[in-house]
């Protein structure tokens, strides 16, 4: 057993052990972790900054210490004292690894950015923002009524708007004056007002008429992705929509992962804590520049989130969350100025709000999806899935709506599978696998072509061929199963038994080979058999949620699926059912809603009746809890067959036939009566 440090690289979750001396950027190359250079590791580009985490990690088996990493050096010393790098950062190319060391390569150093697949979903909704533009004539002082400038502008509102009293901090009311004055006693004021507040707000004010708009943020906080759409909080227009990977990956890709490394490092809530608040100040920055506009004129920010990332924002310890009866330090909606939780990137007043948590582990994403999709307004039982490295799920209708949450974990995303990745430029995202020939073809993110059609291979040029991403593994273990290349229990078939060289032995198993690039030094691309366990732990969770819930309602039918999230927008419905995901329902009924939990975000962004109506949603949303239910665990288990090991899905059958072959390891192939399986000719 090897002795070499272990180096673990996030959010990639690619590891291997490499000798002490290893430049970082080296060991990055060899395991095909995303870390770009262009000067050849001579350290003048700065495009390999990595970021290197310290302490405890019991999700990736390892105590990084303060020695994992080679000394600072010189030639870092000189970028930083040029150009700069950010706190904790360091060179790739020039750091070497000493010890045990997990690193965080942030999306600036990714060649292959990721593509944040949590788009505006368009959605007609009534505004009525808690921040409103109001433009006012003040009277001028006078020495006959000597009366102070916030309280005349103050009465002007009230004259001209109604607006009944108002306050202001001191960072308004040092520019007051001078804003009154230049523009002649004619201003334009931005003033919040939230659903609970007895008194308005000035949070900016500008001379004469102000035509340049107010914006705000929309923010989706999730575990592995944090996707914000800037909203034009006049007319409802999202502007612009974009994302990043949330930093955390590094402490943990799950959510107990980073319980964890609060409770076993001093500190380390405050890490994380620090670590996201900077990710959103540099996703304010970087979408309002996509915009064109301002960041001052971002006035306010609607976040959702699960309930460790509610606490972790909110710079709260989630160790309570990490063990029954899993407290929350508060469930209730939160109001609260952007600069006491260090968000300096947007209007130096700009105001808050977080959506309720549900529960202990239902959180205010949940409740965005609540708000977005309505389940307790709908006459027939929906369910409605929102699948990330955490699933939330609601199940209900007019009479009553259940609720939980499934530790899915991030196969969905493309971690933890060994040709996975993120969703960027290169990779996979659609497969078809031929039932007789047992060839695929592919689509990648970045083409629109299929990899058998003319033209793609000039196509891909640019991007290559890099991986394969979470719609593209689930699809193609989907469509393995199909085409019999898969049996019922998840066991991948040798060569002999599948009928085809492309399943090739690997250990004491057998992959499937997508893409074969090696020869000219590119990636070789399969599916191997604890690729397909991920995926089965994964969907197993998943649909022993809702099973659960279903259990709880006395049913065993709903009448329609609703898929949100990156994955309902990107998965076939037919592959969803395939693999077992979901209950079986007619699949003319089971949709995508988008990003529902951005879109319940947007809602309450720009319509403050609506945050009342949230508030009021859940405290009449039963919350079913998974992790001390006995019958979670039986549906778990029976659900890591493909589709499921009871569960006949009589609606799947009439859309797809699915082979019954049983491989085993002795390299014989069974069918279920007993008989050994013919090769196709």
């Amino acid at each position: 057993m090897t002795t070499d440090p272990l180096v673990v690289f996030t959010p990639s979750g690619k590891r291997g052990h490499f000798p002490v001396g290893t430049p970082v950027l080296t060991a990055a190359r060899q395991l095909g972790v995303d870390l770009d250079s262009v000067c050849g590791g001579r350290g003048i580009c700065s495009k390999c900054q990595i970021t290197p985490s310290y302490g405890e990690f019991p999700k990736h088996g390892v105590t990084v210490s303060e020695d994992a990493l080679s000394e600072w050096n010189a030639v870092e010393q000189r970028y930083d004292d040029k150009r700069g790098l950010k706190t904790g950062r360091r060179l790739g190319c020039q750091a070497t690894v000493q010890g045990d060391i997990v690193i965080d390569v942030p999306p600036e150093s990714q060649v292959h950015r990721q593509v944040v697949r949590k788009a505006a979903t368009a959605r007609a909704i009534t505004m009525d923002p808690a921040t409103r533009l109001y433009f006012v004539v003040v009277e001028e002082p006078d020495m006959h009524s000597p009366t102070g400038d916030l309280e005349r502008l103050e009465r002007a509102l009230r004259e001209q708007w109604h607006i009944d009293a108002v306050t202001a901090d001191l960072s308004l009311m040092s520019k007051l004056q001078p804003v009154l004055r230049k523009g002649k006693w004619e201003v334009t004021v931005a003033v919040h007002k939230g659903h609970k507040d007895s008194v308005a707000k000035v949070v900016e004010i500008w001379p004469g008429l102000h035509e340049s708009g107010l914006y705000g943020l929309a923010i989706d906080l999730g575990s592995t992705t944090i996707a914000a759409h800037l909203t034009d909080l006049e007319t409802g227009e999202v502007k612009a929509s974009s994302g990043l990977m949330n930093p955390q990956i590094r402490f943990g890709e799950d959510l107990m992962s980073r319980v964890s490394y609060s409770m076993m490092n001093p500190g380390g809530d405050q890490e994380m804590t620090k670590a996201v608040r900077e990710a959103i100040n540099d996703l304010s920055t970087s979408i309002a520049d996509e915009a064109g506009i301002d960041a001052d004129l971002i006035v306010e920010t609607v976040f959702v989130c699960n309930p460790v990332m509610h606490h972790l924002l909110l710079g709260l310890d989630p160790v309570e969350l990490g063990q029954a009866p899993f407290a929350l330090a508060t469930s209730e909606s939160m109001s609260l100025p952007a600069r006491e939780m260090d968000l300096t990137k947007m209007n130096p007043r700009a105001q808050v709000y977080i959506l309720p948590c549900i529960a202990g582990h239902v959180g205010a994403d949940c409740a965005a999806v609540a708000l977005s999709e309505e389940p307790g307004k709908s006459e027939d039982l929906v369910l409605i899935v929102d699948v990330g490295t955490n699933a939330e799920i609601l199940l209900g209708n007019t009479s009553r709506v259940l609720a939980c949450s499934s530790p899915t974990g991030p196969a969905f995303e493309g971690a933890q599978i060994s040709s996975g990745q993120r969703a960027a430029p290169g990779a996979i995202e659609r497969i078809e696998i031929d039932p007789v020939t047992k060839e695929p073809r592919f689509r990648i993110i970045g083409s629109e072509k299929w990899s058998d059609e003319d033209g793609f291979d000039q196509d891909v040029a640019t991007t290559g061929i890099t991986g394969i991403c979470g719609s593209g593994i689930i699809e193609a273990v989907a469509e393995m199963r199909i085409a019999g290349l898969l049996d019922e229990s998840g066991l991948i078939g040798s060569a002999e038994q599948t009928g085809t060289t492309r399943c090739v032995p690997e250990g004491r198993t057998h992959a499937y080979l997508i893409h074969d690039a090696s020869a000219e030094g590119g990636p070789r691309i399969t599916v191997t058999q604890g690729d397909i366990r991920a995926i089965q732990l994964a969907k197993s969770a998943l649909y022993a949620g809702a099973r659960l819930l279903m259990d709880v309602m006395e049913v065993d039918k709903v009448d329609r699926v609703v898929l949100a999230g990156a994955f309902g927008a990107h998965i076939s419905t037919k592959h969803a059912m395939v693999l077992g995901m979901i209950p079986d329902a007619p699949l003319d009924k089971v949709s995508s809603a988008g990003n529902a939990a951005g879109t319940g975000a947007r809602i309450a962004l720009c319509n403050i009746t609506a945050r009342s109506e949230i508030e009021r949603v859940v405290r009449e949303i039963t919350k079913v809890e998974t992790a001390i239910e006995p019958k979670f665990q039986d549906h778990f288990v029976a659900a890591n067959a493909i589709p499921h090991k009871t569960d006949p899905f009589p609606e799947l059958s009439q859309v797809v036939t699915l082979p019954s072959p049983t491989f085993n390891s002795a390299g014989g192939a069974d069918e279920k009566s007993g008989r050994r399986r013919r090769r196709r000719s």
